[in-house]
């Protein structure tokens, strides 16, 4: 990676996507953080000034089309290049029994995840191609190769961003794009601190390492998938799980 580099992250405002906007930027690379939450995005890319390299944010909603365009056109005004993408943005769901949930839950939650996801690709991949190639990846979970009661709506959104990211991966691998998922365990963010307190406590009972991850443990997974180290590793999911899959 060099300075010639930019990128963009979405779900930049904290947690795994601050982490990795400021890996990246360590190693020269020029970030767009995408978000929602203008105060914190704004703290994000003053954290990748600080860490050595450049960066703007852009209030972006990734379940609108014109938000996602409008990201992918000013970065490219602004750095005339796109060659990573770490396709971040994600919400939870509310442990909620199947038949209890509701259509408005699932339309948030599958146009955010899934949806947002298929935009970015959409959008970046055309600049990426322009440019010669470039690499992505996109956040899944740990709850993307497996079942869990009482979240069903998200764990299907995260099962979806693995067939996206295989076909994806396999439709522009030849034009220079490698394109892979992250499937990070359970991690010390903003949308753990949210979610059931009993279930956090089960799942690190689980967790064969004996603790749940730290956002820099995901952000070096992401920034080794998006590199050239990672040159031969093509429509893969990266577990970084503490080995909860494994068991």
């Amino acid at each position: 990676m060099t300075d010639q580099k930019a990128a963009i992250i979405t779900g930049g405002s904290s947690g795994i996507g601050r982490a990795a906007a400021v890996a990246l930027a360590k190693q020269g690379v020029k970030i767009a953080i995408a978000a929602r939450r203008v105060k914190e995005g704004e703290e994000t890319v003053r954290l990748v000034k600080e860490a050595g390299s450049e960066g703007i944010f852009v209030k972006t909603d990734v379940a609108n089309e014109n938000d996602v365009r409008s990201l992918v056109e000013k970065i490219v005004k602004q750095y005339n290049r796109l060659d990573y993408a770490f396709n971040n943005a994600g919400i939870e769901e509310k442990t909620t029994p199947l038949v209890d949930q509701t259509s408005e839950v699932f339309d948030q939650i599958m146009n955010v995840n899934v949806k947002g996801i298929w935009l970015s690709m959409k959008y970046e991949i055309p600049e990426m191609i322009r440019t010669g190639g470039g690499a992505i990846v996109n956040t899944s979970s740990g709850a993307g190769v497996v079942g869990y009661p009482l979240q069903p709506i998200y764990i299907a959104s995260k099962h979806a961003v693995l067939g996206l990211t295989k076909s994806a991966a396999l439709e522009y691998a030849k034009s220079g794009i490698r394109i892979n998922a992250i499937a990070p365990g359970v991690t010390e963010t903003e949308m753990v601190e949210r979610v059931d307190k009993q279930l956090i406590e089960h799942l690190k009972s689980i967790t064969p390492i004996g603790r749940i991850g730290d956002p820099q443990e995901i952000a070096d997974a992401v920034v080794w998938l998006l590199s050239d180290k990672a040159s031969f590793v093509l429509g893969h999911t990266l577990l970084v799980d503490g080995g909860v899959v494994s068991r």
